[in-house]
């Protein structure tokens, strides 16, 4: 039989959140938004004729604040016993406030104000954070979870952030679902621009995952096609590669923007990178957290001075 997974939608300003409820014998949560996010899990879960309590796992894609700000708060609703899950690499985001304002200052200081980017970051962390904690365990590459007799594979998707991870749930029938946080983002999801921090991981990540073939691909976020137009959050077979397809298209459109317009400071907000907006006709506000457009162009930027 197979193993009935359902979204969760959790708005969070202009950006649509999602969690996604794997209902295998031991309950498992993938991502929990942020805060706000959390509260709203218990209510969805009785929905389904389902209990908080009864959750098991905390799945973490990534450390982003939008994927584990909830985790406290959810981890606290389940009475404390659920396995709270992230990638080695990424665990820092989970037991560590700073790390998320250390990294934006990181990733986009130079471009939009470090002062003011601290203090904007600062206090959304505390808003969309519900506490710090270790994780229940790390896990890495090639690692397997038992959820009560179903196996989900943990496979390494690296780009987005370096510990990105994708849960590969192996279907009783022999289909496979992917959760691929926001590991492959088309042509970006609210911002309108894809982001990553390191883009040659990214590209790499995502030709992974189409490998894997999967017959459903669950998002964190409705990323959108070559129109600008938003796609579900829940992507089949056919779907799913052409999203995957499209994550790399534009990647390689970025990537050839980026080598044709080499870094020129100037009076633009998208400075130094303007030449780059203009070519890929990306007109939206880069200072807007989460800031995709700095983040990928810094990771391309980093990416040549080690060359």
């Amino acid at each position: 039989m197979t193993v009935a997974v359902h979204p969760i939608a959790a708005p969070w300003g202009r950006f649509a959140l999602f969690s996604y409820l794997i209902d295998a014998p031991e309950l498992a949560i993938v991502d929990t938004g942020v805060t706000a996010s959390a509260a709203k899990v218990p209510a969805e879960l009785e929905k389904l004729g389902r209990r908080i309590e009864d959750v098991k796992w905390i799945l973490l894609t990534h450390g982003h604040i939008d994927h584990v700000g909830g985790a406290v708060a959810l981890w606290e609703a389940t009475g404390r016993q659920a396995k709270v899950v992230i990638s080695e690499v990424d665990a820092h985001f989970l037991s560590s406030r700073e790390a998320h304002v250390s990294e934006a200052l990181e990733l986009r200081g130079e471009y939009v104000g470090t002062e003011a980017l601290r203090a904007r970051k600062s206090a959304e962390v505390l808003e969309a954070i519900s506490g710090e904690m270790e994780p229940s365990l790390t896990i890495g590459d090639g690692d397997v979870l038992d959820l009560g007799g179903i196996a989900v594979r943990v496979v390494a998707v690296p780009g987005h952030t370096a510990g990105g991870v994708a849960y590969v749930l192996d279907q009783p029938d022999g289909e496979t679902d992917v959760f691929l946080g926001d590991a492959a983002q088309g042509y970006g999801a609210a911002s309108g621009f894809p982001g990553y921090e390191d883009p040659d991981a990214y590209r790499a990540s995502v030709q992974r995952v189409l490998d894997l073939a999967p017959t459903r691909l669950y998002l964190g976020h409705p990323y959108r096609d070559s129109s600008g137009a938003p796609r579900s959050v829940t992507l089949h077979a056919a779907a799913a590669a052409q999203h995957l397809r499209d994550s790399l298209d534009r990647e390689a459109e970025v990537r050839a923007a980026v080598e044709a317009y080499p870094p020129r400071p100037s009076e633009s907000p998208y400075s130094p990178f303007e030449a780059v907006a203009e070519a890929l006709g990306y007109t939206g506000d880069p200072t807007l957290e989460p800031a995709p457009f700095f983040t990928s162009l810094h990771g391309y930027a980093a990416t040549h001075r080690e060359a």
